[in-house]
């Protein structure tokens, strides 16, 4: 069953606006997604309805705000497949997960030991643990890509990746970039077969696949949830609860202790030992409604589209001349992510051309600079569709990439004739 994209569109009013003269198409899904009607009145609800803070109000307003609250992690937990609703911690977004995740497993690194990472990784996948092997005298070691941007598994294994220093390996299920989904269960084995945490940055994957964390194979997952039809601030680190027991406080302050004395303090359990101070309640309703929506579609169906949308803009970028796409260039093991670039046009100035045609892609390195230096490019265009992305806007999109090439090339044919005639 495909998704009916006319029906969801209904639910996303701002898909109905003009850019000028132009319709919208929105192809900027993997920076963020749009909101469907359903997430924005949840969120107006509960601060019309319900606005308190949690835990510490015991009045009806607090009792009905931490219901919300802990309603929205438990349905993530749900979404996710975790054991428990006490795995998943809240942040404001996934580098923070991230940066949670590298500052407290810093504190099992020494001297000698390693931290594998990739060259495709966002860098919210890749400071944070520099920040952590400068912080603790660890090594920092890095998957290299192939030429087709999937990771270089044979090179891994020749070079003796991971082995028995590796204490960590942190890498994205979904590239931003190149759309490469990584086979992070098989890394995984080989993680935990040398003693190895395995932390997953799920930013691109958790939005696009049905996940299930006891499959994927991981320890930790980060992801967030302005690009699953969610808010922005909020982000969510899951993790097996044994290790999570395990790992110290991120942050310090309120409700993430136990006892506070002037000499020392205890600390909570799993998940609020990781969620200090006043938590972003409204936007946890929030995801919570945008999973219900995401569930209500399916999450089978959601990837069936993606595919298909993805499919279609690696057609048209494919037949068009001047157009190098960076990634796998068909569909299998890939996300919705398309990086791509055009010969003789900056992709900034690409990106303002599209818009003029009320057209929005991205432009830029996409957060993932040592990735561009490997592909030798200093910066890319990115369009990326999701659940409410049409055949006819990727048509459009395919269209505006042709006609900006051809704008660029022949002003630039014809300055350089003039000053040749002058």
């Amino acid at each position: 069953m495909m998704l009916d994209t006319s029906a969801v569109r209904a639910d996303f009013p701002i898909l109905a606006r003009q850019v000028g003269e132009h319709p919208l198409v929105y192809l900027d899904s993997a920076n963020t997604s749009q909101k469907p009607r359903q997430v924005v009145d949840a969120i107006t609800s509960h601060y019309l309805s319900h606005n308190a803070n949690v835990a510490r109000a015991m009045h009806t307003l607090g009792a009905e705000a931490t219901a919300g609250f802990e309603q929205g992690r438990a349905k993530v937990a749900s979404f996710i497949g975790a054991a428990s609703a006490d795995e998943v911690v809240f942040t404001k977004n996934a580098s923070e997960a991230l940066n949670l995740a590298a500052h407290c497993l810093a504190s099992r690194l020494g001297p000698g030991d390693e931290v594998v990472v990739s060259v495709l990784e966002h860098h919210s996948n890749l400071v944070p643990w520099q920040l952590a092997c400068q912080a603790s005298g660890a090594t920092l070691r890095w998957f290299d890509v192939t030429e087709e941007g999937r990771l270089d598994l044979v090179g891994a294994e020749r070079d003796g990746l991971i082995n028995e220093r590796t204490r960590v390996v942190s890498l994205a299920w979904v590239s931003n970039v190149l759309g490469t989904v990584n086979p992070i269960a098989k890394i995984a084995e080989q993680a935990h077969a040398v003693g190895a945490v395995m932390v997953v940055d799920g930013s691109q994957g958790v939005p696009q696949r049905p996940t299930n964390v006891l499959d994927l194979g991981t320890d930790l997952l980060a992801f967030t949830g302005h690009k699953m039809l969610g808010p922005t601030g909020i982000g969510v680190l899951w993790g097996h609860y044994e290790l999570l027991e395990q790992l110290p406080p991120f942050l310090g302050g309120g409700e993430m202790i136990e006892v506070v004395r002037m000499e020392a303090s205890s600390y909570a359990p799993p998940p609020h030992r990781f969620e200090a101070g006043t938590q972003p309640i409204a936007q946890a309703v929030g995801l919570g409604a945008a999973i219900d929506y995401l569930a209500g579609l399916g999450m089978e169906q959601v990837q069936a589209h993606e595919e298909q949308i993805t499919a279609r803009i690696l057609a048209g970028l494919g037949g068009l001349d001047g157009v190098r796409i960076l990634g796998p260039a068909d569909v299998v093991e890939r996300g919705g992510a398309v990086a791509f670039t055009v010969d003789g046009v900056h992709p900034h100035d690409l990106m303002q051309l599209l818009d003029s045609r009320g057209v929005a892609v991205r432009g830029g390195h996409h957060c993932a600079a040592p990735l561009h230096r490997r592909l030798g490019v200093q910066s890319s265009s990115r369009a990326s569709g999701y659940l409410y992305t049409t055949g006819e806007e990727v048509d459009t999109f395919v269209e505006a990439v042709a006609w900006a090439h051809d704008f660029f090339n022949t002003r630039t044919t014809r300055t350089t004739a003039e000053r040749r005639g002058a």
